[in-house]
């Protein structure tokens, strides 16, 4: 997952909403009439193998990434999954990015997707799709875009980003072949994430299927974290239906859904949205080894991923079998500020709360132990409105107060404390020191 850097930004603020969802049922496995169970040993199985070291951070381009399109591929061969590139489940292109071009690669490098799909059940239907997708890549050896620049090249496996989502994807890849939906469903392994969406972007415009038949797209990017059982999703409003549909996937025993309405944001989903399909992106939210080294599948929660799947396989149920597409709701993609240097080394070490987009200014989920942040007494749960004197309404205007500034700067920070306006001051530090 890519924060500050998506080509589209998100509005955290659009809709928020707590509703109730739950774990998986108990049901055998693949009994037709079903639901098979999603299954959290073969999930962490499935992310151990994904964020070992030898796959090398799985960097779009390298070896790494080549040996994880060919591990999803195999695991689709084995479902019985079909084929939708002929003769291949690897959709083949050329990554090309500014971020290339910049160090001396204009020429790209050959990658690959992998795509598959389940046909629906019903004559009618069938001809529709719905699309579950994560990106499998990573950040690989590179720091660019990292949060520990000073770990330099170290292997940077991306266990919660996102071998997560892919495993998800495999395992809802399993259910559905076991029990297929009236609609079809097309599995979609993403290269290419971390550098600006590239493997999703090249899907839509490549689409192995007519766009305008792809009814609904689902998304995972770090679902691997589950803690106190709060999950966020997005795009709950770019569908009429999509609110209903997720009330209705919540059975025993229930977690707490924070629900967001944008369709934008940095995640796949985003590429799908901007052709005018219903989106939903599950995440599990920010911790502190977001695009570091220690990402590491020793820290994933496989029973709460397990939890996530579960409802997810509900959802995509309710909008596969459904007799009628979804009502779309369009909104414009957010406009970048122009004050916003995307890519600065200035470093307060807050963590936001991607879940509180109904809170006005940005609320912090947590801090970095020793960061200015910290040593300025900021904490949890407390709420930045300004900073350095610009008004802070949500993440991406905070981004821009502190892009303003440079690693050095002292800057005065109001924010909210269990609803009492306080001010502090903090010397901003340099990002990686």
């Amino acid at each position: 997952m890519r924060f500050f850097q998506s080509p589209a930004r998100f509005r955290a603020g659009a809709v928020a909403a707590l509703l109730l969802i739950s774990a998986c049922k108990t049901a055998e496995n693949g009994r037709p009439g079903q639901t098979s169970s999603a299954d959290a040993d073969r999930i962490q199985r499935d992310i151990a193998w994904l964020a070992d070291d030898r796959l090398e951070g799985r960097g779009t381009g390298t070896a790494g990434n080549d040996s994880a399109a060919a591990y999803i591929a195999r695991r689709h061969e084995a479902l019985g999954l079909q084929q939708l590139v002929p003769g291949t489940y690897l959709q083949r292109f050329t990554a090309r990015s500014a971020e290339m071009a910049h160090d001396g690669r204009p020429e790209g490098v050959p990658t690959q997707n992998v795509v598959a799909v389940v046909p629906g059940t019903d004559p009618t239907l069938r001809s529709q799709y719905v699309v579950i997708g994560a990106h499998f890549d990573h950040l690989g050896r590179s720091s660019a875009h990292s949060s520990d620049p000073e770990a330099k090249d170290a292997i940077r496996n991306g266990a919660d980003d996102n071998a997560s989502g892919t495993a998800a994807v495999m395992e809802l890849a399993r259910q559905f072949a076991a029990r297929p939906a009236k609609r079809s469903i097309i599995f979609a392994s993403f290269t290419g994430e971390e550098l600006g969406l590239l493997g999703s972007q090249w899907f839509v415009e490549h689409s192995p299927v007519p766009v305008d038949s792809i009814v609904g797209m689902v998304n995972f990017d770090m679902i691997g974290r589950l803690r106190n059982d709060k999950l966020i999703v997005y795009g709950v409003a770019t569908a009429t239906e999509l609110p209903g549909i997720i009330a209705a996937a919540n059975v025993e025993p229930k977690l707490v859904v924070s629900a967001v309405g944008d369709g934008f944001g940095p995640s796949d989903h985003s590429s799908f949205y901007t052709k005018g399909i219903p989106v939903l992106h599950f995440f599990t939210d920010l911790h502190d080894d977001y695009h570091k080294a220690t990402d590491d599948a020793s820290k994933i929660n496989a029973a709460g991923e397990a939890r996530v799947v579960g409802m997810a396989e509900r959802v995509v149920r309710a909008i596969a079998d459904r007799p009628t597409r979804m009502n779309v709701v369009r909104s414009a993609a957010p406009v970048a500020s122009a004050g916003s240097r995307e890519g600065s080394n200035t470093y307060l070490g807050s963590i936001p709360d991607m879940s509180a987009g109904d809170v006005p200014g940005l609320k912090l989920s947590g801090v970095r132990a020793g960061s200015p942040a910290a040593l300025s007494g900021l904490e949890a749960g407390d709420v930045i409105v300004t900073f350095g004197g610009r008004a802070v309404t949500d993440l991406y205007s905070y981004t821009d107060a502190l892009y303003a500034h440079k690693p050095g700067d002292k800057v005065s920070v109001a924010y909210l404390r269990g609803g009492e306006r306080r001010t502090t001051s903090v010397t901003l530090g340099k990002r990686g020191q």
